[in-house]
């Protein structure tokens, strides 16, 4: 087999293979319920300070969250900066945990909830212990770590899916959330860091 034979069936694998994974995120995110991500939303909106926090891979997710809710104008922090200010009453923890079970994500809720913060989780198990503490959920059904989803297996390794339409479930967020705050690319533009 030649270079260019080669070459192109390497092109081919990746547009097989990318066909499959868009597949699957078009099955998982075409199962998101509008009302859930709408009450997520008002959650949002009406937050004095929002904290954002998840572990691992998701949490590189929610990174690029916080950031876009800080281009949409909202007082924002990501768990673990040096900046975190203390949350109560009127505020939001934002979380994500396919799981919901993850220990040391759940203390954090645990701690916000006591404290009369609000908490609004994404996550496939929303019967888990985040779930029980949460003011809004959005139910993202993809396989997590501790659940399958009846009758679908993903190609992708581990919880691979969980972190794809989780990075593109918050775009679609942001997208909503600009078109009820009348923000435009400008006027998040003008608020994008300018220490570059």
């Amino acid at each position: 087999m030649n270079k260019s034979e080669t070459a192109g069936s390497q092109k081919t694998h990746i547009q097989t293979t990318s066909f499959q994974i868009l597949a699957e995120i078009s099955w998982v995110l075409g199962k998101v319920n509008q009302q859930e991500a709408e009450e997520f939303l008002r959650e949002i909106q009406y937050a004095n300070t929002i904290v954002a926090c998840g572990a691992g891979r998701v949490g590189m997710a929610v990174r690029g969250f916080a950031m876009r809710l800080a281009h949409l104008g909202k007082h924002v922090h990501m768990l673990g900066d040096a900046t975190v200010p203390a949350l109560g009453k009127g505020d939001l923890l934002i979380v994500a945990s396919g799981s919901g079970e993850t220990q040391t994500i759940y203390d954090l809720v645990e701690i916000a909830h006591k404290n009369g913060a609000r908490i609004a989780l994404i996550t496939g198990n929303p019967d888990s212990r985040m779930g029980k503490l949460a003011d809004a959920i959005i139910l993202l059904p993809a396989p997590s770590k501790t659940k399958q989803v009846e009758g679908f297996t993903s190609i992708q390794p581990m919880t691979t899916l969980n972190e794809q339409c989780l990075g593109i479930l918050f775009d679609c967020l942001v997208l909503m959330l600009m078109e009820q705050m009348h923000e435009t690319h400008d006027t998040m533009w003008a608020r994008h860091s300018n220490l570059e």
